[in-house]
């Protein structure tokens, strides 16, 4: 059998993009497809859990199965999904309201978990599906439609949350830089464990404070720093606290550690989806008589 090339366009649905123009996630999702593309990957083996928000609705537009699930629950389903069927490659995405606040509980546990899945956090700062309000990455004194006077809210610190939970991937990306963004999607699916990739992706509409201009005077290239080590835990943790988080590319790689699945007690290595579920006839027949 003749072997299939892939490029981003096997990628693509027939559903129109909703998004605002200019909005941070078509970068993401073009980064998506290039990723997926560049990995060769069967859209049949890949599955998207997308949460609620602008941002989830990318599993409409990246042609593979799709769960197009509650409002920050994408890790338990993404989870359970693998878990499932370990031959697939599972990637969830949401924003940073879905997952950093109303789904926070999930994400700590499925970093420390190490489960090999991929999250793609769509962080724009503020939830624009319900017209502008504060999210859990505003800054604090951030004025939106729901904190006119400023929030007095503290962000949270979603690397350095990663990092203390015990992340094995953490990369960071920007959606004026969308080549780049691929080259990261595509590494982080390829490492075996958990891997976190926070994009940065601007909200034209809602958010006047972190625009594209914002981030380009801002965001220090760790991957064009010869002297960075993406492998020193103490440099990645000292990096992005001295960056206020304003840093894109690999920030910690660790590949020593296993996955979930590798010390799951009794995980088989055959798929469950596709384990034997009948019992021989004499097993019923003890059940039988054990209930008889």
């Amino acid at each position: 059998m003749a072997t299939v090339i892939r490029t981003p366009k096997d990628y693509r649905t027939n559903a129109a993009p909703w998004w605002c123009p200019g909005c941070g996630d078509f970068g993401v999702l073009r980064a998506l497809q290039e990723a997926a593309a560049k990995l060769n990957l069967a859209p049949e083996n890949v599955v998207l859990v997308a949460g609620i928000g602008c941002s989830g609705k990318i599993g409409d537009y990246f042609r593979s199965y799709s769960v197009h699930t509650v409002h920050g629950r994408t890790m338990p389903v993404a989870m359970g999904i693998k878990l499932a069927n370990r031959d697939l490659t599972v990637i969830a995405a949401g924003g940073d309201g879905d997952g950093y606040g109303i789904g926070l509980n999930h994400f700590i546990h499925a970093v420390r978990r190490n489960i090999d899945i991929t999250y793609i956090v769509m962080d724009n700062h503020i939830y624009g599906l319900t017209k502008g309000q504060f999210s859990p990455t505003s800054a604090q004194g951030f004025k939106t439609t729901s904190s006119p006077a400023g929030t007095a809210d503290r962000p949270i610190k979603p690397l350095q949350l990663a990092l203390s939970a015990g992340v094995t991937y953490l990369a960071q990306a920007f959606s004026s830089h969308p080549d780049h963004m691929a080259e990261i999607i595509a590494e982080a699916i390829q490492h075996k464990g958990f891997s976190l990739v926070n994009c940065i992706s601007p909200c034209v509409t809602y958010n006047k404070v972190n625009t594209y201009d914002f981030y380009k005077e801002r965001l220090v290239n760790l991957d064009e720093d010869p002297d960075y080590d993406p492998r020193n835990y103490d440099l990645a943790v000292e990096t992005v606290r001295k960056y206020d988080e304003l840093v894109i590319g690999r920030i910690y790689i660790d590949d020593s550690q296993p996955s979930y699945q590798d010390l799951l007690p009794g995980y088989a290595e055959e798929p469950l989806v596709k384990a034997r579920l009948e019992y021989e006839p004499e097993h019923w027949q003890a059940i039988l008589k054990e209930f008889a």
